[in-house]
Formats: C-alpha cells, sequence, structure tokens
C-alpha cells in the first residue's frame, strides 16, 4: 500500500457532509471539509498474532496515514459491522453508543461518523498540540480522542455512566491497538489529556466528557 500524503488529492476525500445535511451549506470559516474515508478493507492479520505484537509504542514518525489507512483504522475502532442493528466493532453497554471519536489530523479536527464511514468537521486548523500534554502529542499523525455523551445514558448514578464509559473506551482503545499492530503501526493509548482545555476547543455541552486519547502513525526509524 502507498503511503500517501492525507493533504494530497485523493479522489475519496471529498466533502460529503454539506449533502449529508439536506441542503448545501458554507462552511464556517474555522470549519474544514468533511472529508469522505474509502470503503474500509477489513482482511488482515490472524488474531492470535495482532494479540502476540501488541503493545504501546511512543516514538511515532510523522509520516501520515493515507485516507485508507485512516479509514481501515476508525472503522476497527468504532466502525458499524452490523449494518442492520448499527453494531459496532467494540461493545457498548445497552448499545448506547456514547463514545465519539474526535480525529486530530494536520489540517484540522473531526469527528468520527460510523454511519456513514466519514468524517465531520470541527474545527480547521493544526490543533495536535492540544490532544495531549506529553511529547510527541503533537507531531503523530493522527490523534483519536475519546469523548463520552453522559445524556445519551438513562436513569443511571453519575458513577455508573462514567464506569462504564470508561469501559468502552477501553475497548475501542483495545481495537486500535490491535489493529495498528496487525498493520505496523505504533500505537499509544493515553491519559494525559486537559480535558477542560479540549472541552473548551471543540465546545462539547456539559453532558460531554473527554475520557482519554489515543496516538497513532507509523513507528519512528531508529
Amino acid at each position: 500500500m502507498h503511503r500517501r500524503d492525507f493533504l494530497r488529492g485523493s479522489a475519496t476525500a471529498v466533502p460529503v457532509f454539506a449533502a449529508m445535511a439536506g441542503r448545501p451549506r458554507p462552511a464556517a470559516a474555522q470549519e474544514p471539509a468533511g472529508l469522505a474515508l474509502p470503503k474500509p478493507q477489513i482482511q488482515g492479520r490472524p488474531l492470535l498474532q495482532a494479540l502476540s505484537d501488541r503493545k504501546t509504542t511512543r516514538n511515532i514518525s510523522e509520516e501520515k496515514l493515507s485516507p485508507q489507512m485512516l479509514s481501515n483504522l476508525l472503522w476497527a475502532a468504532w466502525g458499524v459491522n452490523r449494518p442492520a442493528i448499527n453494531g459496532r466493532t467494540a461493545p457498548s453497554a445497552m448499545n448506547v453508543q456514547e463514545i465519539g471519536i474526535y480525529v486530530f489530523l494536520e489540517q484540522g479536527v473531526y469527528l468520527f461518523d460510523e454511519k456513514v464511514h466519514g468524517l465531520k468537521p470541527v474545527l480547521a486548523g493544526d490543533h495536535r498540540a492540544k490532544a495531549g500534554t506529553q511529547t510527541g502529542v503533537a507531531k503523530a499523525p493522527v490523534n483519536l480522542l475519546y469523548v463520552a455523551d453522559l445524556d445519551k445514558y438513562r436513569g443511571l448514578p453519575a458513577e455508573s455512566k462514567t464506569a462504564w464509559s470508561n469501559a468502552h473506551a477501553g475497548f475501542i482503545g483495545q481495537n486500535v491497538y490491535l489493529f495498528a499492530a496487525s498493520e505496523g503501526l505504533a500505537s499509544w493509548f493515553r491519559a494525559f489529556v486537559d480535558a477542560p482545555a479540549v472541552a473548551q476547543l471543540l465546545s462539547l455541552r456539559p453532558g460531554q466528557k473527554v475520557l482519554y486519547g489515543q496516538t497513532v502513525g507509523y513507528p519512528a526509524k531508529g
């Protein structure tokens, strides 16, 4: 697979979200265009081999992922694998599906729309440095932030909502780790995120809670 710059004119990386809204609308000044993703390729290495190779790697190259690789990564993380029931690749108690994945790329921040398998625009510009507080986050090609919409729960105490959402984010994070191991990528699940600053950056509602970050890219050489 060719490793192509995500910013360069891939025929698959085209605006799609204005059409989804039912009528065209101009993008805001600080909002990037939405991106369609290629159809995910679901063939891969055997699970036991991926488990054998699964590990945390913090030294990550700045080399960008191709649109196809990004597509496969996001589908593995939290994609729809049973369309008839909107079933996902990671479990969700009571099928609440409260986790949103914010994707920090060099050109902007996007929200993964699992149902159409695309990226919904959030912010234009490079905000990767705000996706974590540790060295290396700002230059890695992809940072995923897991945000729980606790308002989707009904009739549960606050501590249960948080506990369940932490478990759900962990399931997604493990999916990312296994995908990375199967594709020769590096992955780094992180708790060190300035949650209040991220919530302000993304204009999150009070009921949305920033949980964890996960950095993904090619391992740095040497």
